[in-house]
């Protein structure tokens, strides 16, 4: 089992590890540890996710490393040699997750927002800003969403498995909170399933949207575990809930739909059970969770998004139940017919989860 470390990076830049980068004077560090991945990589627009990543090859989980002095506390790798890229599952492409990022925006409840800020004021240090870990980040839609709706200094540290992907998030994060305080952004790869209360040290709050699905249950334990560890909380957003709508209601949108959430929990993946089994797991752990519904809400205005789901959600149903083939082809050409009409209007159920662990230092 390899393991690589991350020092800590050089404020003047001259460490070669991750220096300083005044991009649109924003200060983006980029801090990258090998080989490993955090968050996984789903191929197209599997399920619904946007910037989670979901693998298709089992991720090895356990504990994470013990560091040694002046070290930053990080993950532990994949066994394998030399460059692992060959052997890496496919990733979303950004154009993919672009696509989506207006309805994911528009989908996740803001409801639990409240909540969240009257938590994060209670934080010691807060003085200091908020330290966010967001987790499978792909291009950084959650923070842009999020990072000015929260107020005071923040520092974002984006994990992904994709370094082409995290470019783009670091480059294209939000700038300013919402009273105007800076936003300054940190790059980082690794495994999710390494995560440990060590890693997220100095954490604040921890997020990701549409990765509860494409995690094992053993490994949503570890993440509820770690956030425990840690004493924060963590908004957790568009994990699929199974149910999809469609307008008309065609006889095999229920095939359709039982197959693709069969294809969702392949290789012991939660898919559409993510949202019970993190509950599960963050009450387990002593925290107090909140849920409320983060649909799509999909008509004429975003028909590009529409079609880009149906072929994946179709295909997804057929490549598990390749009996549908024939059927299926004919049902995705009339939904497809009816989308480019104006005709179509799709609900994409989804849950977004609020896990407040109990807080430590006496915080109340």
């Amino acid at each position: 089992m390899r393991e690589t470390t991350v020092t800590p990076a050089d404020p003047a830049g001259q460490d070669g590890q991750g220096g300083q980068d005044v991009q649109g004077g924003q200060d983006v560090r980029s801090v990258q540890g090998g080989q490993g991945e955090w968050g996984t990589a789903r191929p197209g627009p599997r399920g619904t996710s946007s910037d989670g990543n979901a693998r298709t090859s089992g991720v090895i989980a356990g504990a994470g490393p013990v560091t040694r002095p002046g070290e930053r506390p990080t993950v532990r790798l994949r066994e394998g040699d030399g460059d692992d890229t060959a052997q890496e599952p496919p990733r979303y492409a950004p154009e993919w997750l672009r696509l989506r990022e207006p309805a994911d925006a528009a989908a996740r409840a803001a409801g639990l927002l409240d909540p969240l800020r009257i938590r994060l004021a209670d934080l010691p240090g807060r003085t200091g800003g908020l330290v966010v870990h967001d987790l499978g980040c792909g291009t950084g839609s959650m923070g842009r969403w999020l990072a000015p709706r929260l107020d005071g200094p923040q520092h974002w540290i984006l994990h992904d498995r994709d370094p082409y992907l995290l470019h783009f998030a670091a480059v294209g994060s939000a700038r300013t909170a919402a009273d105007g305080s800076r936003v300054t952004v940190e790059t980082r790869r690794g495994d999710v399933a390494r995560l440990t209360p060590d890693a997220l040290a100095g954490a604040s709050l921890v997020t990701a949207s549409a990765l509860l699905d494409v995690l094992t249950r053993e490994e949503v334990d570890t993440l509820a575990a770690a956030c425990a560890g840690a004493g924060c909380p963590a908004l957790l957003t568009l994990s699929v809930a199974g149910r999809v709508e469609l307008t008309a209601p065609d006889p095999m949108d229920e095939e359709i739909a039982a197959a693709f959430n069969d294809h969702q929990r392949r290789g012991g993946l939660l898919g559409p059970d993510a949202v019970t089994a993190a509950c599960e797991a963050f009450a387990g752990h002593g925290a107090t969770v909140q849920v409320h519904p983060s649909a799509w809400r999909l008509g004429p205005d975003e028909a590009a998004l529409t079609a880009q789901w149906l072929r994946g959600w179709v295909g997804a149903a057929v490549e598990e139940r390749p009996g549908l083939a024939a059927r299926a082809e004919t049902y995705l050409a009339a939904r497809l017919a009816a989308c480019a009409a104006g005709e179509l209007h799709v609900t994409v159920h989804h849950s977004d989860l609020l896990a407040l662990a109990r807080p430590t230092d006496g915080v109340r």
